[in-house]
């Protein structure tokens, strides 16, 4: 039985092409039908790597069914990208990292042969990520108001501070005095919310974190929340707008607007093999225990 596979990247560059060729050796071997984002098909077709019959998709309902694995080629930013496309099909993500640190994207390019045998051979498990939803008083997002990083609500045109009032479920948290909040899962606790001083979190807790961007009260610092309570914010400035952004995915938002922020009612899958898991992951990329001195 044929498996079909869709296959999301953003750039294609003398320095990861072979990558992509060997890749669809690899899927053509095995009898694995690709199906390959639109843009990113008509780059490949460019290149003579692939030609016009190739199956595609441009669309997240295009991956709804039929689809039996999802392959993000990138860093953690393709990767988040490819999620806006597999949302809740179920549809299990591997994460081929041709970008730098890669938390999200983090099996190797240069182990592509061996990573397609070792799922052909069912040598994985499912690493379920959760995601936050997003509503807003003037629906922002539409349809895409989801994010497996996080929702950062700051200033916008402005050197002051702005003010971000919090409650948790129906009580009031605190109000924040800072550049901004950071509401992120614990797959994002690597990105925005690390270099904030937020804390990391092991995927598989059912948490969320509030972490402050900059705040002007050292006493005020990063707290993780249970992510079955909603999240209310809403922000006090002296401009009229402020910015909001969703992995990355910014509007602006009105200082009256209130923000409500829960965890989505489904998770991703996301494939990992037995030797490698979070916690190498994060000792690896981030050299824990290196002493330079020596």
């Amino acid at each position: 039985m044929s498996i079909n596979v869709s296959i999301y990247s953003q750039k294609i560059n003398s320095n990861n092409i072979e990558y992509y060729i060997n890749l669809f050796k690899i899927l053509k071997k095995n009898n694995w039908n690709p199906v390959v984002y639109s843009d990113l098909k008509k780059n490949l077709i460019k290149k003579k790597i692939l030609d016009e019959k190739t199956d595609e998709f441009n669309h997240y309902k295009d991956l709804q069914s039929g689809i039996d694995l999802s392959l993000s080629i990138g860093g953690d930013g393709t990767f988040i990208e490819n999620v806006k496309f597999i949302r809740d099909s179920q549809v299990p993500i591997l994460g081929i990292n041709t970008g730098r640190l890669g938390f999200l994207s983090n099996t190797s390019k240069n182990r592509i042969d061996e990573s397609i045998d070792l799922i052909k051979d069912k040598k994985y498990t499912h690493q379920k990520r959760s995601l936050i939803k997003v509503d807003t008083t003037n629906n922002i997002f539409g349809e895409d108001n989801f994010a497996i990083n996080e929702i950062t609500l700051q200033k916008k045109d402005s050197s002051s501070m702005i003010t971000v009032h919090a409650s948790l479920g129906e009580k009031y948290l605190n109000s924040y005095w800072a550049d901004g909040v950071i509401v992120s899962t614990p797959s994002g606790s690597t990105a925005y919310n690390l270099s904030c001083g937020g804390p990391i979190i092991t995927p598989g807790c059912q948490v969320h974190i509030l972490t402050p961007i900059a705040p002007h009260n050292l006493n005020v610092r990063p707290i993780v929340v249970p992510d079955h309570m909603n999240i209310k914010l809403k922000i006090e400035g002296r401009n009229r707008s402020h910015l909001i952004s969703l992995d990355g995915k910014s509007h602006s938002i009105k200082q009256d607007d209130e923000v409500i922020i829960q965890k989505a009612d489904y998770m991703i899958n996301v494939i990992k093999f037995n030797d490698n898991n979070f916690l190498d992951t994060i000792r690896n990329k981030m050299n824990w225990g290196e002493d330079k001195r020596n």
